[in-house]
């Protein structure tokens, strides 16, 4: 039995044209997301969308062109949530909370438009893979920004500032990770996601910059 789709109720309806990108561009990320880039296809958008095929072309480019607006819009947008989450007026620990909070959130909210930046733009390579490689580049630079406050804070930012960026680039990946494992785990809260992470980075930084590390107990032959 196919599978169920989402359709636009009406096609010959004229509307503003930011209105009908939108209605475009929602369609299509619901389409990639499902097929990935390669596979999806221009006349299932046109169905979903409830426009002609004349008319995507038209007011955002043919499938690849599609493609890079709809991976743009949603990069941009997942920024934007995060950046309004992490608020300013708490220490840097609840301020990362807050962001972890507001990425997972974004994840439950628009899981499409997840799926298509984080598993769909990087195997179609080329540009798309380089917009998410900026996007983990800003995000990343995000993270070290509260590490080394953190680390600052308690008189130690050249130890923050020496590991800051390395450990940021780490939990970005494992919030991504995670992000990819609840796809698929749905019944557990945004929050609880949050506190794993908090628990499984924050408090080894917290070891580090105290200078209370981990040491191997054998040294490599």
């Amino acid at each position: 039995m196919a599978q169920d789709v989402k359709r636009s109720p009406e096609r010959a309806k004229r509307l503003p044209r930011p209105v009908r990108e939108k209605q475009i561009l929602d369609a299509a990320v619901q389409v990639f997301s499902r097929h990935g880039y390669h596979l999806a296809s221009m006349d299932e958008i046109s169905d979903v969308a409830g426009v002609s095929k004349p008319m995507i072309y038209s007011y955002l480019g043919a499938k690849e062109e599609l493609f890079g607006h709809c991976v743009r819009r949603e990069s941009q947008r997942l920024l934007r949530t995060v950046r309004d989450g992490v608020r300013t007026d708490v220490p840097p620990d609840m301020q990362l909370w807050h962001g972890l909070r507001s990425f997972y959130g974004f994840v439950a909210a628009y899981r499409e438009s997840w799926i298509v930046l984080h598993r769909h733009a990087l195997t179609a390579g080329g540009p798309f893979a380089e917009e998410i490689t900026a996007l983990r580049a800003r995000a990343v630079a995000l993270v070290r920004d509260l590490v080394v406050s953190a680390g600052t804070e308690r008189g130690l930012a050249s130890q923050a500032e020496f590991s800051g960026e390395g450990m940021a680039a780490a939990l970005v990946g494992a919030a991504e990770s995670l992000a990819d494992w609840w796809l698929d785990h749905s019944d557990v809260a945004d929050g609880v996601l949050a506190s794993w992470l908090m628990n499984l980075t924050w408090l080894g930084f917290n070891d580090l910059v105290e200078g209370d590390v981990w040491r191997p107990t054998e040294q490599p032959e």
